[in-house]
């Protein structure tokens, strides 16, 4: 008789057999997935098929983790695990440690899902891009501080704008904490109130640029008050922070560029705005000038002290004029007083003296100028030129004339 067996007892046998199967230890299945079931304690359940089988599968929480993106129902995946048997059920089923898109790649798919899904929530929608200031002071950067992208961001920086102010976040950009690392100096830029942030690394492949391609990273971009530049590999490298940020930089050389004006070509602005504001200061300044020269004119027309200056002008040159007049006046009245001397010198019976003539008059100084004035014994004055005499009237004869 055939030896009796529990069906626990069968089942773990059958479980022992398969776990000893190096084959079935570490196999990769093709399939479809169908039965999709994400469940709340984080493990996954699902059936992979073909068209003419179908396998369950579970991928427990622990490995579910490390997804890079989320399965969906007809997807074409290759699923690597082992085979063993659920001993409560008595089925076997593929325990699955990885889960690869087929064709894409799984990190290639998961780049694919993450953009639709933050396309769809309006994150990368032109309207919230915010516009890079033109004249960066202070410019924050999120990146390795080893590496060519920090020197290039640094040595462009520095020849573009001296005065530029680079505030460096030492970020983890590769590997298992990068993306925490990166979302962390985003934030403690943003604190700091730099006027734009640099958010990249240098180039390499997918896997080494993950960190920009995880949700985290894209929504700390997003929600950061700054404006964010994009610098993330080379000019053929996309990321999803390319996407979600305000703009995007091919290479961290170039978001060195955009973020950092060139301060020559503004110098040579300023001097050509400081030749017009010069010229058009002198100009303003002499127009003022000639305007107070007359407000000052006009105050001084107008003022108490002008119109006592022009009264003053005004009297001497009334004085001057009426002191030519008065000179002109007594020189005329001087030249006609000697006309009028010489006449009457001319008719002075003085001056006839001088030439045998004299002056006779009576007692009392009256002139005779008849001999019928006079009388026998009458005396006389006799004026000569240098003297008087006294005379008498002896006689009197009087001539025909």
């Amino acid at each position: 008789m055939a030896r009796l067996y529990s069906v626990f007892e069968v089942n773990s046998y059958i479980g022992k057999k398969l776990s000893m199967d190096d084959l079935l230890n570490r196999i990769s299945v093709r399939g479809e997935i169908s039965n999709l079931k994400y469940h709340s304690s984080g493990h996954v359940y699902f059936s992979l098929k073909d068209d003419k089988a179908v396998m369950a599968c579970v991928m427990f929480a622990s490995k579910a983790a490390g997804l890079k993106f989320r399965m969906k129902e007809g997807m074409g995946v290759i699923v690597t695990g082992s085979i063993g048997v659920y001993e409560r059920d008595g089925k076997y089923q593929l325990y699955a440690e990885s889960v690869k898109a087929e064709g894409e790649g799984e990190l290639s798919e998961a780049f694919r899902q993450l953009k639709e899904k933050l396309g769809d929530m309006g994150l990368f929608a032109p309207e919230y891009k915010r516009p890079i200031p033109s004249y960066a002071s202070r410019i924050g950067i999120v990146t390795a501080e080893t590496g060519a992208a920090v020197r290039d961001i640094i040595n462009i920086a520095s020849r573009r704008n001296p005065y530029a102010q680079l505030i460096l976040y030492p970020a983890i950009v590769q590997g298992e904490y990068a993306k925490e690392s990166i979302v962390r100096g985003i934030k403690a830029l943003e604190k700091t109130g730099v006027d734009v942030i640099i958010v990249g690394r240098g180039g390499g492949s997918m896997e080494d640029l993950w960190a920009f391609n995880e949700e985290e990273v894209a929504m700390a971009i997003f929600d950061c008050s700054i404006p964010v530049i994009s610098a993330v590999g080379h000019e053929t490298d996309f990321t999803i922070a390319d996407f979600v940020a305000d703009l995007r930089a091919p290479t961290p050389s170039a978001a060195a560029e955009l973020a950092v004006a060139d301060v020559r070509e503004l110098l040579k602005k300023n001097e050509t705005y400081e030749r017009r504001l010069k010229k058009r200061m002198d100009s303003l300044i002499e127009m003022r000038r000639l305007k107070a020269v007359k407000y000052m004119s006009g105050l001084k027309v107008l003022s108490p002290q002008g119109k006592l200056l022009r009264s003053r002008d005004r009297a001497a040159a009334t004085e001057e004029r009426l002191n030519a007049l008065f000179l002109g006046i007594l020189a005329e009245k001087k030249h006609r007083f000697s006309i009028l001397l010489e006449k009457m010198k001319a008719r002075s019976p003085l001056d006839r003296l001088g030439g045998g003539y004299v002056y006779l008059s009576d007692e009392k100084g009256a002139g005779i100028s008849s001999v019928e004035a006079l009388s026998e014994g009458e005396k006389l004055r006799i004026r000569l030129r240098d003297g008087v005499a006294e005379a008498r009237v002896e006689k009197t004869e009087k001539l025909e004339t």
